[in-house]
């Protein structure tokens, strides 16, 4: 009892010094589709522009933003400290691990002080690094980066040679690339400079020619591959290949032998892979694995072989491979890895000497690496209850290691090489976190009741000597559950601000992501996406019932389609939290999957349904959609985050969303619009930038539970 009355009186003090929340003008404007009209009355808020927006927008949000600072201020020395903590916990002059690729040795290394890497390169063989051979800067993003808002370096290739590099950054955080292009041997910047591309460039053998991909100027998605020779005006490019269905996006990248520039059409629901020899680069694209509807073949060669990650009768995949000539005739292919009811094969790496497998066996990552005739040679995972064992950089085919990285919620990631010949296991780094002691964490796996009858795990974290198992303390749950994307139970350096005041955090590892296989994430998507609602819900009740946490002290967060999911869960089961944090929230769904001129539309419909064509997929959205079923009503404490700038989920749709909300609520909780003005969705670029938004929302929370340093 005392502290809630704490808390409500921080509350109260805050609504005091904080500036009046904006009140939105109403403006009721008719959305009209074939299968119903709604009134939207802030659809106004919506602004297009590229580079600006509306006087009466900026007016808005600027209010918005007022309200929020106000609030935060009293926050102020609370979000500081924990922002100190986060950067105490940052290694500032760390640096990746070296990983070998064509006869050189890349990292990245950041500098103390520094908001952005360096790029760095040495000689070597596939076994070690030239001690002899000076280091070398391949790029300097922090010079890169200067004079500008905003910068994030997309991809790098560096051509076969070593001479040249090309690279894409992103200016703006809208995910529009510039490619670009430095002479190594010289550092001469090349005239070679191409605007509108997306992230992934191919050289070709002879580093005469670069394929990139062109992106949607309006749409954002991924456009047509082009070809273009260096030198050469940009007008000048040649079309390589251009998808015509909506629905996939294009993808290119190096194959494992170096022969192929794979070109791959990918969606949902089916694929399909195209090749261009990287020895002859104007050589028309042929296809090596036609699209067929409910397939998916994922697919890379090495040693004259394809090998192929197939759904082709076999729900959570299974690994296959075929010769050169007899690739796309199934009768041709030869098992490797059986498909497995138990164990999803997420993905693999092609080296000389083996195949390394990413599998998923109850929520938890694993490696396992093979001979090429599918005989089982290792096993890599964590000795945890809850764990992430992924595959690392594994850039060379001709490397003698396999490269994995593991990691549990309360243990930092730790590299590991798998040597090919010997079978020894060699720990290359363990992420050094200053000032944190792993003995003092600890971690569980609990499964959770559904309320149809399934087993949800959570993953959990929480400091021993802070945290009690008795229903007392605070708890946040984070969930996701979208895109067969699985919630990975890893460390997070952000969390410990929370663990070290007394919280739990816990993942939710709901449908809708693939945690548990291919079944887990169909029965979240499309027709049963309100299975991932229920389920956060459920795993939440289970947190509470069996005393993980407090039942006055429960907090959610999620992010993008995570912010769906906290929109819905408010709406349904709003009083079972304190506060809930929206970041860059997709929550006007049916608006959005209506219009196929705004981006990444066409490309969602795979996930959530198509309203235009669908009467069903548009009664079913509506029945779920975060902006459209606010009522009047309580709702928790929130926090809601935007990119102005963001190309994924436009500012406008969590304006509309607050303005609606705030409109509606009957309570006197706390309710933050935060709007970065430089920012897209992923947020600041700057390491430390982002540390600063992590502090915030902590702030938030923490000054909910009552906890004030």
């Amino acid at each position: 009892m005392k502290r809630l009355l704490v808390v409500l009186l921080a509350s109260l003090a805050a609504s005091c010094s904080s500036p009046r929340a904006p009140v939105a003008e109403m403006r009721p404007f008719e959305v009209r589709s074939r299968h119903g009209t709604r009134v939207d009355e802030y659809y106004w808020m919506r602004d297009d522009d590229p580079e600006r927006k509306r006087p009466e927008i900026m007016r808005h949000l600027e209010a918005e933003q007022a309200h929020t600072d106000g609030y935060m201020r009293r926050l102020a020395p609370l979000q500081r400290a924990v922002t100190g903590e986060l950067i105490a916990r940052l290694k500032q002059d760390d640096s990746s691990v070296p990983a070998y690729e064509r006869g050189w040795w890349y990292w990245t290394a950041f500098e103390q002080g520094g908001q952005y890497p360096k790029i760095l390169r040495r000689r070597g063989s596939p076994r070690e690094q030239d001690a002899a051979a000076a280091v070398e800067t391949l790029l300097d993003c922090g010079e890169l980066a200067k004079g500008r808002d905003y910068f994030a370096l997309g991809s790098y290739a560096v051509s076969d040679d070593g001479r040249l590099v090309a690279w894409t950054e992103d200016r703006g955080g809208r995910r529009t690339h510039v490619l670009r292009v430095r002479d190594l041997s010289t550092g001469r910047m090349l005239a070679d400079e191409i605007e509108g591309v997306l992230e992934p460039v191919v050289w070709s053998k002879d580093g005469r020619t670069l394929f990139y991909v062109r992106q949607d100027p309006v749409l954002l998605v991924t456009g047509p591959v082009f070809r273009h020779a260096l030198g050469a005006p940009v007008a000048s490019d040649a079309l390589v290949y251009e998808e015509k269905d909506e629905e996939l996006t294009i993808e290119i990248s190096p194959s494992a032998s170096d022969e192929f520039v794979l070109i791959e059409s990918d969606g949902f629901d089916t694929n399909e892979l195209r090749t261009v020899p990287r020895g002859q680069p104007e050589a028309m694209p042929r296809v090596v694995l036609p699209r067929r509807d409910g397939v998916r073949n994922y697919a890379d060669h090495l040693g004259g072989r394809w090998v192929i990650r197939t759904n082709l009768g076999a729900r959570n995949f299974r690994l296959v491979s075929a010769d050169d000539a007899a690739v796309a005739e199934e009768a041709s292919w030869r098992e490797l890895v059986p498909h497995r009811v138990e164990a999803a094969l997420d993905d693999f790496a092609l080296l000389e000497g083996a195949i390394a497998l990413q599998e998923r066996v109850l929520a938890n990552s694993q490696v396992r690496v093979i001979g090429w005739d599918g005989a089982e040679r290792a096993r890599l995972a964590a000795d945890a209850p809850a764990f992430t064992t992924v595959l690392g950089e594994n850039r060379d085919a001709a490397s003698p290691c396999v490269r994995v990285v593991t990691s549990t919620m309360v243990s930092p990631p730790t590299t590991v090489d798998f040597d090919l010949a010997t079978g020894a296991r060699t720990v290359r780094k363990v992420q050094e976190v200053p000032g944190f002691d792993a003995s003092l964490y600890d971690t569980a796996r609990v499964w959770a009741p559904s309320r149809d009858g399934k087993r949800i795990p959570v993953s959990i974290a929480w400091r021993r000597d802070r945290y009690r198992h008795d229903g007392t303390c605070p708890i946040v749950i984070d969930g996701y559950g979208s895109y067969g994307f699985p919630q990975d139970a890893d460390f997070g350096m952000s969390w410990l601000p929370l663990l070290d005041r007394g919280f739990a955090v816990a993942y939710a590892h709901i449908r809708g992501g693939a945690d548990l296989g291919q079944d887990w994430y169909e029965d979240g998507r499309l027709l049963r996406k309100r299975n991932t609602f229920n389920d956060f819900v459920d795993a939440t009740d289970f947190l509470v019932r069996e005393k993980w946490g407090a039942p006055s002290l429960v907090f959610a967060k999620g992010a993008s389609a995570g912010g769906l999911l906290m929109g819905a869960v408010v709406n349904e089961a709003g009083d079972r939290y304190r506060g809930v944090a929206l970041g860059v929230p997709f929550v006007d769904a049916l608006t959005t999957m209506l219009d196929a001129s705004i981006p990444l539309t066409t490309n969602e419909w795979t996930q959530w349904g198509n309203p235009i064509e669908s009467k069903e997929a548009y009664d079913y959205i509506l029945s779920y959609s975060p902006y459209d079923n606010l009522r009047a009503k309580d709702y928790p404490a929130m926090l809601v985050t935007t990119g102005l700038w963001d190309s994924q989920v436009q500012y406008f749709e969590p304006a509309k969303y607050v303005a609606r909300c705030r409109r509606l609520r009957t309570d006197a909780n706390p309710f933050l619009f935060q709007i970065n003005m430089e920012a897209g969705h992923g947020g600041n670029s700057g390491r430390f930038e982002r540390l600063k938004g992590i502090a915030r929302e902590h702030a938030f929370f923490l000054d909910l539970a009552g906890i004030d340093r």
